[in-house]
């Protein structure tokens, strides 16, 4: 076990996601901390008016992050090292997103959920060929699923650099 949990995952992700943009090259508008105003009207039940999106914190954006996205791609059940790309990937494209990409690679059912059958093709996968090896694997399948996106030509390269910093982080954990 590394060590490192939720709490470390988070500050890491909120980094990666940075502070408030609102790009109109960006179909998620206004953000704060990864946090879009859709998002965050959706999880508060207020409106998210520009001065309430750049009033996020770690602290108020945190248990959304936990509910929304860490607990739906199972993070406390997966490798901690694994749970940290999986969760930063499912922040940036959808929880679903992250784990049919996942499942796709350790031969579990594609159906975006993570449940007791794509755990347990987790840890068949991960003993056949190693945990790094599967972080390795998940890193490539998430670069190539942003080549394919619209917007690649204009995030892309931004998208690409995070998934490098995400794997290489996800690596100094596997211990």
């Amino acid at each position: 076990m590394s060590g490192h949990d939720f709490i470390d995952a988070l500050v890491i992700v909120v980094h990666e996601e940075g502070g408030y943009v609102d790009d109109a090259r960006d179909p998620g508008g206004a953000t704060n901390l990864g946090v879009t105003a859709r998002t965050w009207m959706s999880w508060s039940g207020k409106p998210a008016s520009e001065t309430v999106m750049r009033g996020l914190t770690p602290g108020k954006v945190g248990p959304l992050y936990r509910a929304w996205y860490w607990d739906k791609v199972g993070g406390d059940a997966l490798p901690v090292a694994l749970a940290l790309a999986v969760f930063d990937f499912a922040v940036n494209a959808g929880p679903a997103a992250a784990i049919r990409v996942l499942q796709g690679i350790v031969g579990a059912p594609v159906d975006g959920q993570c449940g007791q059958t794509t755990a347990r093709a987790i840890d068949t996968y991960a003993s056949r060929i190693g945990l790094a090896k599967l972080i390795d694997r998940f890193s490539a399948a998430r670069r190539d699923f942003y080549r394919q996106r619209t917007e690649f030509p204009v995030f892309g390269k931004g998208w690409l650099a995070r998934v490098d910093r995400i794997e290489g982080v996800a690596l100094s954990w596997v211990g």
